[in-house]
């Protein structure tokens, strides 16, 4: 199977966004979505950038977002997307110590739970 990912000229991703390519165009300008481009300087969206188009075209009809905003919004996604892999990076990696320490285990050695330790002194009946 090919590992060949879907790109779109700027006249098909605008349709397939519901905007005019100039849109896109003052958008790409922005830093709201910054498609690849190919050698030559022709823009080329791919599926993810025609559903981030269609996200800032929401939030600014539907949400009344101004563009500034708009790029804030997707700044925080990318930071949480970001966090989440790292997150799933650290839960994976500490899975995989818990099983170094596991088998690392002396097997006749018994782990002790966690208990608490009580002192007990007898009253020193002398001093009453």
């Amino acid at each position: 199977m090919s590992d060949v990912t879907s790109v779109f000229v700027i006249s098909v991703a605008a349709q397939m966004a519901g905007m005019h390519p100039q849109t896109l165009r003052q958008y790409d300008r922005l830093g709201l979505v910054t498609p690849e481009r190919t050698g030559g300087g022709g823009r080329r969206y791919t599926p993810r950038d025609v559903e981030l188009l269609r996200e800032v075209q929401r939030l600014s009809q539907e949400e009344g977002v101004n563009l500034a905003g708009i790029k804030r919004v997707i700044e925080l996604e990318h930071q949480v997307e970001a966090l989440q892999a790292r997150v799933q990076e650290l839960h994976e990696q500490l899975a995989r110590t818990e099983a170094n320490v596991l088998a690392s285990l002396r097997r006749d050695l018994v782990p002790i739970p966690k208990t608490a330790l009580v002192v007990w002194r007898p009253e020193n009946t002398l001093e009453r």
